[in-house]
C-alpha cells in the first residue's frame, strides 16, 4: 500500500473490525473552543468525550482528521515538519486501554502494513515524580514478540502528552518507529493535572492514537521525506516546471512553497479569508512567505500561486467541499497577491528611505522591512549586497528572537484554560449561541441564516453568520428581547440521541456535509430551537441571567460577527 486513499481506507476499515465506529473529517477550525486557532490533532474534536460527556457513537472511535499546526512553521521545509497534515486516529473513550490498543497498533503495522517486526523500535514513560514508569506499556510489548533491548524508556519531553493548557488530561505515551523514524503514538490519558500541578488519576481512562498520513507515506515508500510521496511530489514538480530550476538544488525553497500553498488552500477552504488577525492573519503570513519564496526562484508578476494550488486539489480530490470551492478559493489567493504587491512595492520604497546614503542597515530596520512589508532577511541582504550597504544580522536576529517570544507567550495565552473550557459560564454563553442563532433568523425573517463561526470565552460570546448587511439598532434590540424572553420562560433544554436521517426530519439546525456520525445529539430549547451539537448545555433557560450584544460587525464577505455577554 503505496498511496494515500488506499493507507486511510486500510486504517479505518481494520478499526471498524475491531468494533470502532467512523467520525466524520472535522473542521480545521475548531468549534466553541477559544483555547486554539486551529485543530491540531484527532483529538481535538473530542475534547468533551476525553473529560467525560457520552459521544453518539459509543466508546470507540476512528477517523482520519485534516490539521493545521504551527508552533514549528520556522522547521517547515526539513525532512517532516508540515503545516497542513492528515492524522489516522483511534480512540477508546473509558473501554479498552493499554493492552488492546498496543495490540491493535502492533497488529496493524505488521500484519496490514506488512512493515517486519525487526525494524521496528519502542519507546515508553521512564517514570519521574508525578508518574511511575510505565513497565505494564513495555511487557505488553515484550508480549507479542518485541525483544527488551528495542524498548528504550524516556522523560516526559519525549513519552507524555499533555496536559494542552495547564490543567486537564494527560498521561503516558508508547512511541512506535521504523528504522528510527516514528511512525505511531498511543497515548494513554490516565491522569488529570489539576491547578495545584498535581496529576490525579482519571475517573475515566482513554486512549488516544496518532498517525500521520504523509510520515506514513514516507516510510512504506522508502522516501527520505514526506516531500518526496505523493502528497507533495506533484506540487514540487510544478514548482521545478514553472521555475526551470532542480528540487536538489532548491530544496528548503521548494518544500515551503509547496507546504505553505496547501496549507493556505486547506484554511481558505474554511471560509477563512486573509486578515490581520486569529487565523486569517496566519494565512496571510502563509501565503505571503509563500510568495517570498516563488520571488527568490525567479518568479516575477502575478498569478504565481494560483498553479502551484490547482495541484492540491489534484491530490485531494476525496475532499469533495474542497472541490466545490476551488473557484473561490483560487480567487481568494489572487487577491492576496495583489494586496501583497502592493505592500511590497510600498517596502521597496521604505527600503530605498532606509539605505538613501547608508554603507549600512541595523538590524532593526531589517526587521521592520519583515515584519511590516514581508521582507525575508535574504532579500533584504540581497537588495542590499546591490548597493554595496551591509546588514547588521546579529542585531537583526535579536529583534526576531524577542518577536518569537512574544509571539509564544501570545499562543500560550490562548492555551491558558487547558483543553476546550466547559466552565459554568462558557456553558451558559454556549447555550445562549443557540438561542441567538433561531433569535437571528426570526427578527431578519431569513430561515437560512446558519453559524459560520463560534469562540467562546468565559467572558463572552462570539457568533459568525451569513448575512449580507449591518444590521440596525432596531434588529439588535429586537434579536435581544427574543432571547431575554425566551430566558424569562425558564424553557427546559433537552438533549436526544439520534441517527442523521431522524434529526434531519426533526428539521434540528446544523451543517450537513461531512460533519456529523450517524448517530448524533440534537439540543431542543422548546419549540424554539432543536440544534445538533456537542458543546455543553445548561438544563434550563433561567440559568443564563440578562443577554445583551455590546458589538455587531463585519467579520468577511457576507459574513457578520456579534459579540455578546450574559450579566
Amino acid at each position: 500500500m503505496k498511496n494515500r486513499q488506499q493507507l486511510i481506507k486500510k486504517y479505518i476499515d481494520f478499526f471498524k473490525t475491531k468494533a470502532h465506529k467512523q467520525i466524520p473529517n472535522a473542521s480545521l477550525i475548531p468549534e466553541n473552543d477559544p483555547t486554539v486557532l486551529f485543530t491540531t490533532a484527532g483529538m481535538h474534536p473530542l475534547v468533551p468525550y476525553l473529560l467525560g460527556q457520552k459521544h453518539p457513537q459509543g466508546k470507540r472511535l476512528v477517523n482520519v482528521q485534516k490539521c493545521i499546526r504551527t508552533q514549528d512553521i520556522n522547521q517547515v521545509g526539513d525532512d517532516f515538519h508540515l503545516t497542513f497534515f492528515e492524522m489516522l486516529g483511534n480512540w477508546s473513550l473509558g473501554d479498552y486501554f493499554k493492552k488492546q490498543a498496543i495490540k491493535y497498533s502492533f497488529e496493524f503495522l505488521t500484519k496490514i502494513l506488512k512493515i517486519p517486526k525487526s525494524k521496528l523500535t519502542i519507546t515508553c514513560f521512564k517514570g519521574d515524580k508525578d508518574s511511575p514508569k510505565d513497565s505494564e506499556s513495555a511487557k505488553i510489548w515484550e508480549s507479542i514478540g518485541i525483544s527488551k533491548s528495542k524498548i528504550k524508556f524516556l522523560s516526559k519531553q519525549n513519552n507524555w502528552w499533555g496536559p494542552a493548557g495547564k490543567t486537564g488530561p494527560c498521561g503516558p505515551d508508547t512511541e512506535m518507529f521504523v528504522n528510527n523514524c516514528e511512525i505511531w503514538n498511543d497515548v494513554f490519558m490516565q491522569y488529570n493535572k489539576n491547578k495545584k500541578g498535581n496529576y490525579i488519576p482519571s475517573k475515566q481512562k482513554n486512549v488516544d492514537t496518532g498517525m500521520g498520513v504523509e510520515r506514513t507515506l514516507a516510510i512504506l515508500n522508502n522516501k527520505n521525506s514526506v516531500y518526496e510521496t505523493e502528497t507533495f511530489l506533484p506540487i514540487i514538480q510544478k514548482i521545478e516546471h514553472l521555475s526551470e530550476k532542480k528540487y536538489k538544488e532548491n530544496e528548503r525553497t521548494m518544500r515551503i512553497i509547496a507546504d505553505h500553498i496547501k496549507a493556505g488552500v486547506m484554511i481558505l477552504n474554511e471560509g477563512i479569508l486573509p486578515s490581520n488577525t486569529e487565523q486569517g492573519y496566519v494565512l496571510r503570513r502563509l501565503i505571503r512567505k509563500a510568495i517570498m519564496n516563488l520571488r527568490k526562484l525567479g518568479f516575477v508578476g502575478t498569478d504565481l500561486t494560483k498553479p502551484i494550488a490547482e495541484e492540491v486539489f489534484k491530490i485531494y480530490n476525496d475532499y469533495k467541499n474542497l472541490q466545490k470551492n476551488k473557484k473561490q478559493i483560487l480567487k481568494e489567493l489572487d487577491g492576496e497577491e495583489e494586496r501583497f504587491g502592493i505592500t511590497l512595492d510600498k517596502g521597496l520604497n521604505i527600503f530605498n528611505k532606509l539605505t538613501k546614503n547608508k554603507k549600512q542597515l541595523s538590524g532593526k530596520s531589517a526587521f521592520l522591512l519583515y515584519q511590516s512589508y514581508g521582507f525575508p532577511l535574504e532579500m533584504t541582504q540581497e537588495l542590499a549586497k546591490e548597493k554595496n550597504i551591509k546588514v547588521d544580522r546579529k542585531e537583526f536576529e535579536k529583534e526576531f528572537n524577542k518577536h518569537q517570544k512574544l509571539s509564544r507567550t501570545a499562543t500560550a495565552g490562548r492555551f491558558k484554560s487547558g483543553l476546550a473550557d466547559n466552565s459554568e459560564q462558557v456553558t451558559k454563553l454556549h447555550t445562549a449561541t443557540h438561542l441567538l442563532n433561531q433569535a437571528l433568523r426570526e427578527v431578519l425573517k431569513k430561515p437560512d441564516i446558519t453559524q459560520k463561526g463560534s469562540n467562546i470565552t468565559s467572558e463572552r460570546l462570539r457568533f459568525d453568520f451569513n448575512f449580507d448587511r449591518k444590521l440596525t439598532p432596531k434588529e439588535i434590540k429586537d434579536v435581544e428581547q427574543l432571547i431575554n424572553q425566551k430566558i424569562k420562560q425558564s424553557i427546559p433544554v433537552i438533549k436526544q440521541e439520534m441517527n442523521l436521517e431522524q434529526a434531519k426530519k426533526q428539521e434540528a439546525q446544523g451543517v450537513f456535509e461531512n460533519k456529523y456520525g450517524n448517530k448524533v445529539s440534537v439540543y431542543s430549547i422548546g419549540n424554539f430551537s432543536k440544534e445538533i451539537c456537542a458543546g455543553p448545555h445548561v438544563k434550563n433557560t433561567k440559568e443564563l441571567g440578562h443577554f445583551r450584544i455590546i458589538k455587531e460587525e463585519s467579520s468577511s464577505a457576507g459574513v457578520r460577527r456579534i459579540k455578546a455577554i450574559l450579566k
